[in-house]
């Protein structure tokens, strides 16, 4: 049986619409709202706070981030950030980001330095500034503040000047000129001047001395603690601890000076040994002289040379390798003769110190 013409058209839409799947509510269009960073790190060094965070790379709606605004770097006094009444800078939005969120999965960071002023930090030398940051899109809208991290405001000691550093024969010698402590800072106050040492093609820093600020002056650290022959680079910084009773100290540290670099070359003999005795074998006995002298403590000490010549004669080395003991025989001697002894230090890197006072024994 034919249907009519009307009838069929009206089947065959029917037909078509339960064959399809079935069509959802519309889905808002994304506000392209950057979701609100969550790893703000702040570091302080001397007037500069350092503020790092990733820059968010999908929206709160789960979407990707495709036009990045400017950031808002926000600062305050008050324990927790409302909004961001008056940012204390902006950072753009990097000029690849857009391409670099689209095509890799890498995090993308950015930073922010904020430079605080002297009076600033006098007038509240006991606070700490708030700070968060707030991602816009490209509309100057945001999802919010970034989570808030807390920075001590009281000033840093100025990094100490005419930083220089010499090599001695008692290790390697640092010396600066203090500042005078001219801001008075409330509580007990610790100030104090730390110096630092790398090796050459290396980047770990170990503090090697530390001393006490005062009313500024010449100071010095003696760094007995490196290797000779190797070339190290040294720096110092200071630092300002605030006590607070009942509550944690308050620790900031100050400016770097410029790196000295010293090459720790050993030219420096050992300590001349002292209390040189001659005692010859007695009576009796094959014939030889016993030699006993001081011990020398360098610690790099390679051992001794041993020095024998007759009246009027010139001073002979006796002994063929270092003596490793403050002590040695000579056998080589012939009765009826005087001789003079002494002896020198010498270290692993053959400096030789002079020769000890002389002990005289004769052999009947």
């Amino acid at each position: 049986m034919k249907l009519p013409l009307g009838q069929f058209f009206v089947a065959a839409a029917l037909l078509w619409l339960t064959g399809c799947a079935s069509i959802g509510p519309p889905l808002p269009p994304s506000l392209e709202l950057p979701k609100a960073p969550s790893d703000l790190r702040a570091v302080r060094k001397g007037d500069k706070v350092t503020l790092t965070w990733t820059i968010p790379g999908r929206t709160t709606d789960r979407q990707r981030v495709r036009f990045l605004g400017e950031t808002h770097v926000c600062r305050g006094l008050e324990p927790s950030l409302k909004e961001c009444a008056l940012p204390v800078g902006d950072v753009p939005a990097p000029a690849d980001f857009a391409e670099t969120n689209r095509s890799s999965t890498k995090k993308l960071t950015a930073s922010f330095t904020d430079t605080l002023d002297l009076n600033f930090e006098i007038q509240n030398s006991l606070g700490s500034a708030t700070y968060a940051v707030e991602v816009s899109n490209r509309d100057g809208r945001g999802a919010g503040l970034s989570n808030q991290v807390h920075v001590p405001l009281a000033p840093a000691l100025p990094a100490p000047k005419n930083f220089g550093a010499q090599v001695t024969a008692a290790g390697v010698v640092v010396t600066w000129t203090g500042a005078p402590l001219s801001i008075p800072l409330p509580n007990p106050v610790r100030r104090s001047y730390r110096v630092y040492r790398r090796v050459e093609g290396g980047q770990q820093k170990i503090l090697v001395g530390e001393q006490e600020a005062g009313s500024g002056g010449h100071q010095s650290v003696t760094d007995q603690s490196f290797e000779w022959e190797k070339s190290y680079y040294y720096h110092a910084d200071t630092l300002t601890v605030i006590s607070q009773a009942g509550r944690p100290d308050i620790s900031i540290e100050g400016d770097d000076t410029s790196e000295v670099k010293v090459f720790a070359h050993d030219v420096f003999p050992p300590a001349v040994p002292s209390g040189l005795q001659a005692v010859y074998s007695g009576p009796g006995q094959a014939l030889f002289i016993d030699l006993i002298w001081a011990p020398v403590t360098d610690a790099d000490l390679d051992g001794y040379n041993v020095y024998r010549h007759e009246e009027g004669g010139a001073a002979v080395r006796v002994n063929l390798e270092p003596v490793k003991v403050p002590a040695f025989r000579d056998l080589q001697v012939v009765a009826g003769k005087t001789y003079l002894y002494s002896v020198s230090a010498v270290d692993l890197r053959g400096n030789e110190s002079g020769r000890s006072e002389e002990a005289r024994e004769s052999l009947p």
